[in-house]
């Protein structure tokens, strides 16, 4: 029987490694944002960040809520297409709120942008960023993740919430797809 384990090259975090950063993450945005005056709104982009925010916002200290957004730009390859698509919009009004967007992993940074940018123009009252994984050599736009948690190599990772044609997302651990998965 084939198991998803027999198609990960290695382990690039494993679940101490995952949890560790989480915690890490979560202690910045505390001290950051230690005050209740103005609502703190997680923006959780689905699918592959639910695993990440989940364990990362069960770490923060103060009052917040969460919002969802589904934006692709991958569709079911490997190679970002360069075209973003928001297919799941915010359901409520953003104004004055301190904004967090929370993504599994950035890589050309092109999503991050454009969501930064629209959720800016809606009035929000300040917009960061908090990725799990950052990987800076594939960066064609100029961005920087405020709150970054494991710098990895340009290649393909599954586990923890990302996928490879939507399966992989339940592996406890990020590992590096082998190439022969995806390459047929």
């Amino acid at each position: 029987m084939h198991q998803m384990k027999d198609d990960i090259k290695y382990i690039l975090a494993d679940e101490k490694k995952i949890e560790g950063t989480c915690e890490k993450l979560a202690a910045q945005i505390n001290a950051d944002y230690p005050d209740h005056d103005r609502e703190l709104v997680f923006v959780i982009v689905l699918k592959g960040s639910v695993f990440f925010a989940t364990d990362l916002i069960r770490r923060v200290n103060r009052p917040c809520t969460m919002e969802f957004m589904k934006v692709s730009s991958y569709g079911s390859g490997v190679e970002t297409s360069g075209f973003i698509q928001v297919s799941l919009d915010l359901k409520r009004d953003i104004k004055d709120a301190d904004v967090i967007i929370v993504e599994d992993i950035i890589d050309s940074g092109r999503t991050l942008q454009k969501l930064c940018s629209l959720l800016a123009t809606r009035g929000a009252h300040s917009v960061k960023t908090c990725a799990l994984l950052d990987k800076p050599e594939r960066r064609q736009v100029d961005m920087e993740v405020d709150y970054s948690g494991i710098v990895i190599p340009d290649e393909f990772v599954v586990g923890y919430g990302l996928d490879y044609a939507e399966y992989y997302r339940n592996l406890p651990y990020i590992g590096v797809l082998d190439p022969s998965v995806y390459s047929e």
